[in-house]
């Protein structure tokens, strides 16, 4: 039985600046893991003694594609969809497997047409499960956290209102001027120590 999302309407197609951040972020995105499967490719060709510079370029190239098709075909989705920060979790999920279908495909297509099937289904699980695992843990609140752990009795740390730091500070005003009248008082007493008089009360 298919699960109803709450998908916001379909909005205009993005605007040339819109595509050219989605454009930035997905080189950036293909950069990183290009760089990332180039090392794995160049260790990959060490461990079966082939060329390494040929694994490492064949490798990075394929991550590249994986990683830049997969943030452009999820940032497009998350537009038409009505922007990110409208979707519900299921949504996101949902266009996370979407792109990684597409991502799986494009992989497939570098690997051999034989790969393309099993990299849709591997890669869409692989956005899909990736994303819900993220929204999941997202959904914790760690402000609570943050206030439960100060408000526990092993806290060296003490949450304080705006009226108990006022208060505070106000006594330690006052201990403040007591100290400093204790002081004038000895200070006086020195003096009329030095000159042979007895202290004026």
């Amino acid at each position: 039985m298919a699960t109803a999302t709450t998908t916001p309407p379909q909005r205009p197609p993005p605007s040339s600046a819109e595509l050219k951040e989605i454009a930035a972020k997905s080189l950036q995105t293909g950069a990183l893991t290009g760089a990332m499967g180039s090392v794995v490719g160049l260790g990959s060709g060490i461990m079966r003694s082939a060329p390494p510079a040929l694994f490492a370029v064949f490798s990075g190239l394929q991550w590249f594609a994986l990683g830049s098709s997969f943030i452009a075909s999820r940032s497009l989705l998350h537009h038409a969809w009505g922007g990110e920060e409208n979707l519900v979790p299921m949504d996101k999920v949902s266009a996370s497997a979407v792109a990684g279908g597409v991502s799986g495909m494009i992989g497939g297509l570098v690997r051999g047409p034989r790969n393309i099937l099993p990299g849709i289904f591997f890669f869409s699980a692989l956005g899909g499960g990736a994303t819900f695992l993220s929204q999941k843990l997202q959904s914790r609140e760690p402000k609570e956290k943050k206030t439960s752990l100060l408000a526990s009795k092993w806290s060296p740390l003490k949450p304080l209102s705006d009226k108990d730091y006022e208060q505070l500070l106000e006594e330690k005003i006052l201990r403040l001027d007591a100290e400093i009248a204790i002081i004038d008082d000895s200070i006086a007493a020195l003096k009329a120590e030095q000159q042979g008089k007895p202290k004026v009360k």
